[in-house]
């Protein structure tokens, strides 16, 4: 290929050839320009590579890099002449470190020239129109982007990063197209950046990447190095960067390794530090995290030894106050998710004892009654988990969690309902809860109708065992089969739902078959 005078790879050409003449003549740090001369050798390849691609002269990422590598290469020959006699005129180190100066910029040429003739941005490819020609100049601008933050100078890396942001913002497609090009790794290791800003877009970037459910098990493959960085940004990042990192963090913890490896590395304090002091928004996060953890028994004891549930349940009573009030998003969201969360404690005895000394069945009475669906479900799903004895069960009943619950069973949403009767299924197996429930007629008529199979996705065996529990009074029997129970039951019997048909009979044994149930 014929190269005309001006072309850059010409020029670069010219300088390595007279670098090469010039070290052949050196007298002082024979060792340090011999290893130069070996990378000359690397370069002069990658050279021939850039003459191969006929845009390569019209590229300007290449172009920068080739003009780069001409300021480098004239610099070394002429500091290749001050080593040619053994008096230096500027001293013994300061030319030694303009030589490994040298050495260190053209080791940099030779790995960032490899990564650009690699990335393929250099095949200069025409694009059409059409849906298909879309994604490929997605795909050409992810590889050009990709490239652009692994060369260049550091402001070239920054406006590159805030390209791709704008890229990966737009539809989940382009999160895809820019994993499948490698934009993960790329990323892992901008984590290492000394620039906190790049640092903190590069959070972002890779939070946006963890929410494209088909990405992810990208992220997870990067192991703890991924896992180490998004703590550390837990520990000292900015508070927008503390965000990002949660969210990259919810995706991460849902495997087990992942999770110990979290605990292990004083994860859980940074966590909880964000749950008392963050935004709304990073607290709902952080929150989301902590509950992927609490899966986890082995690492109940992490939540202990932090002092996790006191730190929960301030969460959960500062979100109820602002859930009360106006029902802002991002606190209602962190209100739900601490509720959830300290519910999935729950189911550990011992975390389970430590929530109810924390007065948290003070504030599920106080939750139960918010007015945001999600939020209750998730409190009476507390419930539920913290009945899980006698002394728990008296606790909540004296504290008030039976009424509202009863309130539940009305909702509008069949969620709503079931949370509400998992929960006094549990609730009424203690006397005194019973007694409460037996007390408000509303309890047993709405029981009553959740037996209804034309509810659907609607577990009966609750409403079932609830009634259960009280068809022994004569009261209560008079007001079940009032209610009309007993046609809900036939069907249910036929369904073979546990508990139905027990519970028709003792409907019946009582002779109340006389009484006509209400259709």
């Amino acid at each position: 290929m014929k190269i005309a005078e001006n072309d850059p790879i010409n020029v670069s050409n010219q300088l390595l050839q007279s670098l090469l003449e010039e070290i052949i003549q050196v007298q002082a740090f024979k060792g340090k320009w011999a290893l130069i001369r070996a990378k000359l050798s690397d370069l002069h390849s990658q050279l021939a590579d850039f003459a191969d691609f006929p845009a390569s002269t019209c590229n300007p990422l290449c172009l920068d890099l080739l003009h780069s590598i001409s300021h480098s290469l004239s610099d070394a020959v002429f500091l290749a002449r001050k080593c040619q006699t053994p008096n230096l005129t500027e001293g013994k180190l300061r030319t030694q470190s303009d030589v490994d100066s040298v050495l260190a910029k053209l080791d940099r040429h030779v790995k960032d020239s490899d990564i650009l003739i690699k990335s393929g941005v250099l095949q200069g490819s025409v694009v059409s129109g059409g849906s298909s020609s879309k994604r490929e100049a997605v795909r050409a601008e992810s590889r050009n982007l990709i490239t652009r933050l692994q060369i260049g100078s550091n402001e070239g890396k920054n406006s590159a990063m805030d390209s791709l942001l704008v890229l990966l913002q737009e539809d989940d497609k382009n999160v895809m197209i820019a994993v499948a090009q490698g934009v993960v790794p790329v990323l892992v290791r901008l984590l290492d950046s000394s620039s906190l800003e790049m640092k903190e877009k590069t959070v972002a970037a890779i939070s946006r990447v963890s929410m494209v459910d088909s990405s992810k098990h990208v992220l997870i493959a990067e192991g703890l190095l991924l896992l180490n960085h998004l703590l550390r940004v837990l520990e000292s990042g900015s508070g927008f960067a503390k965000e990002k990192a949660c969210v990259a963090l919810q995706a991460l913890s849902f495997s087990k390794e992942n999770a110990r490896a979290i605990g292990s590395r004083g994860g859980i304090s940074s966590l909880l530090e964000i749950c008392q002091a963050g935004t709304p928004g990073s607290q709902a996060f952080a929150a989301g995290v902590l509950r992927n953890l609490a899966v986890f028994e082995e690492i109940g004891e992490n939540f202990i030894e932090e002092n996790a549930v006191l730190v929960l349940v301030g969460l959960a009573a500062s979100g109820t106050a602002l859930a009360q009030e106006n029902a802002i998003a991002p606190p209602v969201r962190s209100l739900e998710v601490a509720v959830d969360l300290l519910r999935h404690l729950a189911s550990s005895q011992v975390i389970a004892e430590k929530l109810v000394s924390d007065l948290f069945i003070v504030r599920l009475v106080e939750v139960l009654n918010c007015g945001v669906l999600a939020v209750r479900i998730a409190a009476a799903m507390a419930v539920y988990e913290l009945g899980f004895n006698t002394k728990t069960r008296k606790e909540m009943g004296e504290c008030g969690v039976i009424i509202p619950l009863i309130e539940m069973l009305d909702g509008k949403a069949v969620e709503d309902r079931e949370a509400a009767g998992k929960a006094l299924s549990r609730l009424v197996l203690y006397a005194g809860n019973k007694r409460i429930f037996r007390k408000d007629e509303r309890g047993i008529v709405s029981t009553v109708q959740l037996l209804d199979p034309l509810i659907q996705n609607l577990d009966k065996k609750y409403p079932v065992s609830i009634l259960a529990s009280v068809v022994h009074s004569k009261k209560c029997r008079k007001q079940i089969i009032a209610a009309g129970a007993c046609v809900h039951l036939k069907k249910l019997v036929e369904m073979n739902i546990d508990g139905a048909k027990k519970l028709l009979d003792g409907l019946g044994r009582r002779k109340f078959w006389g009484v006509f149930a209400r259709p």
